[in-house]
């Protein structure tokens, strides 16, 4: 079992909390940031939205229907863009370990820290006390000894919250996790887990690695893996990637295409979020499509023009989804760059990573 000492940051309601904060007027109330009008689509709800049902890639009518009260922003990408460097740079302070996930949420590898005491929580409550006295927001955060457990610990007190999973504690903690709550476990997959008696962590340690592999493939070594509190991924900051993704999975089959186009939207807003807190740009858009039946298919484009905005990315995925014109019920919908360039790399550098690297969606 890892001994390292990872902690998981997320913002509160990112983008909600940065209209709050900014517009007091708003604060306590019910808001969204999003698209207004028939076919908006939210990227995102404060706190006081969520008890109403409202929440992310949710239909902006539908929204308003559920909360008569609720008041739709449009985003202000640049400035999440800049509270999110600040946030970034107070991560610094304490290592340089961080793997960024999105502009709001980051890994950070404090096994060995370059201020403050020897101690992930101690860290952890330092970093969640910088951002709110110089951001004026709040984050969550959970602390444990990998990936996987941190990420899930910081959801478990949200928002404003910090829970601590020591190594003692790790296989008790993974133990009682329902398997619904696996990083990769959907609704199919927890359909399957259900039907061989699998339901809990405690369940999917109890088999073997060769029992799980057989009935789920890579998927079932993962699970195992993770069920035993063994997470040995590391906190990877300058990571190359191939691609970068978003997608998602709907609470129900979409069938006209001006639904889809405006459900892309937040995708392609969560897209350029991703690329921008890496710093990349990229000249092929794939679209990815899942059917009702769980048939899959994608189509892709590659421009001469770098592209990076979450406009340029939507206008794509609409080019895309009409060139060929979807003609039954879609559960998914996905969105990746990739033909990606970095920073400051030449066209040689970029061409040579292209012929090289496997893909990886983010």
């Amino acid at each position: 079992m890892s001994h390292r000492k990872i902690i998981h940051v997320d913002m509160d309601a990112f983008y909600a909390s940065v209209e709050q904060r900014d517009d007091p007027s708003l604060r306590g109330k019910p808001i969204a940031v999003g698209g207004a009008g028939r076919r908006g689509v939210l990227t995102t709800a404060s706190y006081e939205a969520r008890p109403f049902g409202v929440g992310s890639a949710m239909p902006t009518f539908e929204a308003m229907r559920r909360c008569p009260d609720l008041i739709v922003v449009p985003p202000r990408f640049s400035v999440y863009h800049e509270v999110s460097q600040h946030v970034r740079a107070i991560f610094a302070r304490y290592t340089d370990l961080i793997e960024p996930l999105s502009l709001d949420e980051a890994y950070l590898d404090v096994t060995r820290t370059k201020i403050g005491p020897p101690s992930a929580t101690r860290i952890a409550e330092r970093i969640r006390a910088d951002i709110a006295r110089e951001t004026g927001l709040t984050a969550s955060a959970g602390v444990g000894p990998g990936k996987f457990i941190a990420k899930v610990a910081c959801g478990m007190d949200k928002p404003n919250g910090l829970t601590v999973v020591t190594p003692d504690e790790a296989l008790a903690f993974v133990a009682a996790l329902r398997v619904e709550q696996f990083h990769g476990v959907g609704p199919v997959t927890a359909a399957r887990l259900h039907g061989l008696g699998l339901r809990t962590g405690a369940d999917l340690a109890r088999r073997t690695q060769d029992e799980l592999e057989r009935h789920l493939g890579k998927t079932g070594r993962w699970l195992w893996r993770i069920a035993q509190a063994d997470d040995p991924r590391e906190v990877r900051p300058h990571r190359i990637r191939k691609s970068v993704g978003a997608e998602r999975t709907f609470g129900h089959n979409v069938s006209r295409l001006t639904e889809m186009e405006a459900l892309l939207r937040p995708i392609a807003e969560k897209l350029a979020d991703r690329l921008a807190t890496h710093r990349l740009r990229g000249r092929s858009v794939t679209l990815k499509t899942k059917y009702a039946d769980f048939a899959l298919h994608t189509r892709a484009h590659t421009g001469s023009d770098l592209i990076e905005t979450s406009d340029a990315l939507h206008a794509e995925a609409v080019r895309l989804l009409h060139a060929a014109p979807v003609s039954r019920a879609v559960r998914l919908l996905g969105l990746s760059v990739s033909s990606l360039v970095y920073p400051g790399q030449s066209e040689a550098v970029q061409l040579r990573l292209r012929l090289e690297e496997a893909w990886e969606a983010a």
